[in-house]
């Protein structure tokens, strides 16, 4: 097992991304046709996961959370972005991993979820981020057959990348269902 709090500095998105703190992800998230099938990784333990980089609003490093009453475990609290209220979901104990430290490497990667109701902004909670990969149709596996700890409707897909598997996570369900949204999640997603 790798000692995620045992590497300096905050967490680096390596590879062909940006690279630092409080990213604006503006930059790589543009609606152009470049990022289209663009996925950001991250870890959670020993696995690694991938979300659509064009949900990726910014990428901070960890920082103090106002927790909430009564909230579910894995909802933090929340934080002020620049004016804004953000609840702020470990993704550790979203998906009933064990707990660890939060350290230098412990990044929120604040994304953007839609639905019905419109869009909902989130931080994630994760152990470090990774890579930024283009992956082609090809790559992706769907998830009808995942079973385990993580509902499986919370998974897009599998895909393959040179020898291992990233777990695709269907962003917008994640999320809203996380966050008690009731809304419809858009089915295309």
């Amino acid at each position: 097992m790798v000692d995620r709090c045992s590497a300096s500095g905050a967490a680096v998105v390596k590879g062909n991304a940006v690279q630092g703190n409080g990213m604006d992800a503006a930059e790589i998230s543009e609606t152009d046709l470049q990022y289209q099938n663009q996925y950001l990784t991250f870890e959670l333990g020993e696995e690694e996961y991938a979300i659509d980089i064009l949900s990726v609003q910014e990428i901070k490093s960890w920082g103090p959370v106002t927790p909430l009453p009564k909230a579910p475990d894995y909802l933090l609290g929340v934080i002020n972005l620049r004016g804004a209220i953000i609840p702020v979901i470990d993704l550790r104990r979203r998906f009933a991993l064990p707990a660890q430290e939060i350290c230098g490497t412990t990044t929120v990667v604040i994304v953007n979820a839609q639905s019905d109701a419109g869009a909902k902004v989130v931080g994630l909670v994760v152990d470090s981020v990774s890579e930024v990969y283009h992956l082609t149709d090809e790559q992706i596996q769907q998830s009808s057959n995942i079973s385990g700890e993580i509902d499986a409707t919370l998974i897009q897909g599998l895909a393959k990348i040179n020898d291992k598997l990233v777990i695709l996570l269907n962003l917008d369900r994640l999320v809203l269902a996380s966050i008690g949204v009731e809304a419809q999640v858009e089915s295309d997603t």
